[in-house]
């Protein structure tokens, strides 16, 4: 016969425990939606929706960016604006393009281009002397001609190194390629070199050289020479 009595209670730990000690279980809050993949709020309604109010959107899903926030600055790559524009190609202390050095200045490049005359035309004549008198004609004539031959070999050789001859140099300015501002490539150096020398040499003289800086002066907006155009550079500072 059993002896159990079912009125008496559990002893403490044991048995079956109460309902009235159970945890809270989890979840979401009463009357909140139960959201167990973690999916973000929907976009906003389309225009005509309670968002459209001011400050609703901002209450929802916080403060939208400001105008123009992520678009590209204006004139393209590197912010250069509109032509004539502070920061366009080609305006007062610009560039030719956006990360280039400004264009060199007219006094900077003539004197440079003198400097450099000046030094070659010395060589020929220091080499041309033990062999003519520069007291005859034919003399001067001799150490013109290897004077233009040396100055077509110096400016072919030293732009194609660095974009400097000596005199530009001096005067701080350089050529570069006018795509990107790099040192001109060799077949670009000797092309210059030519354009500028060559005419002078078989028809026009020393008549040539302002007819071609002449062109740079009326040229828009790289100050391009003749030589420059025909090899695609153009004539940056150095400083």
């Amino acid at each position: 016969m059993s002896t159990h009595d079912p009125s008496a209670q559990e002893p403490e730990g044991g048995g079956t425990p109460s309902f009235d000690k159970q945890p809270p279980p989890e979840g979401p809050p009463s009357g909140a939606p139960s959201d167990p993949h973690g999916t973000p709020p929907p976009p906003p309604p389309a225009s005509g929706s309670p968002y459209d109010a001011p400050g609703d959107y901002d209450a929802a899903y916080g403060a939208p960016p400001p105008s123009g926030f992520g678009a590209p600055p204006p004139g393209g790559p590197g912010g250069a604006g509109p032509a004539g524009a502070p920061g366009a190609a080609g305006a007062p202390g610009a560039g030719p393009v956006p990360g280039m050095p400004p264009l060199g200045s007219w006094p900077s490049r003539i004197v440079a281009q003198i400097v450099d005359y000046v030094l070659v035309q010395a060589v020929a004549v220091l080499v041309v002397l033990p062999f003519a008198s520069l007291g005859k004609q034919d003399g001067w004539v001799s150490a013109t001609w290897l004077g233009y031959l040396f100055y077509l070999v110096y400016q072919g050789l030293m732009i194609s190194r660095d974009g400097q001859t000596l005199g530009k140099k001096l005067m701080k300015v350089r050529v570069a390629m006018l795509v990107d501002g790099s040192v001109p490539t060799p077949a670009a150096a000797w092309t210059r070199a030519a354009t500028f020398v060559v005419p002078a040499l078989i028809c026009c003289g020393a008549l040539w050289w302002p007819i071609d800086g002449l062109f740079g002066v009326f040229d828009k907006p790289y100050r391009q020479c003749i030589h420059d155009k025909a090899a695609k550079t153009v004539v940056v500072s150095a400083a």
